[in-house]
C-alpha cells in the first residue's frame, strides 16, 4: 500500500465531506451552517491544492484544477461570511447566508469531481 496515495486520497475525501457537511441544511438559515466547518473546508481543500502540485500527469493538471475552483469559490464564501458578520449595517441577512452556501456549493461540485477523477485514476492505474 504506498503511504501518499493513502494521505492524498483521505484529504480529498476530507474536503468533500467537510464541504458537504457545511453545504446541507436550509440554504439561507445561518443556523443550519457553521462557521467552524466552512473554515475546516477551506484549509482541507488548500491542503489538497498543494498535495496536488506534485503530479504532472494530465489527470494531475484537472485534479489541480477543480481544486483551485473549490478555493476560490470557498474563499469567496468565506468573504461574504465575514462580510455580513463584521462589516454589513444589517449583520448576517438571509440573503447574504444564502450567497455563501451558494458558494460552497459550487466548491462542493468542484470537490465532486475532483473525487470522480480520483476514481478515475485510480482505475486506469489498476490495468
Amino acid at each position: 500500500m504506498n503511504r501518499e496515495k493513502v494521505i492524498f486520497a483521505f484529504f480529498i475525501v476530507l474536503a468533500l465531506t467537510l464541504n458537504f457537511g457545511f453545504f446541507v441544511g436550509e440554504i439561507d438559515n445561518p443556523d443550519h451552517h457553521d462557521v467552524l466547518e466552512l473554515f475546516l473546508a477551506l484549509v482541507v481543500s488548500l491542503i489538497c491544492t498543494v498535495l496536488k502540485f506534485g503530479d504532472r500527469s494530465h489527470l494531475g493538471a484537472l485534479m489541480l484544477a477543480t481544486s483551485l475552483v473549490a478555493d476560490l469559490q470557498l474563499i469567496i464564501a468565506a468573504g461574504i461570511w465575514g462580510y455580513g458578520e463584521h462589516i454589513a449595517a444589517s449583520g448576517m441577512e438571509a440573503e447574504v447566508m444564502a450567497s455563501v452556501v451558494s458558494f460552497a456549493g459550487g466548491a462542493l461540485l468542484a470537490n465532486i469531481t475532483s473525487v470522480i477523477l480520483l476514481m478515475v485514476e485510480t482505475v486506469l492505474i489498476r490495468r
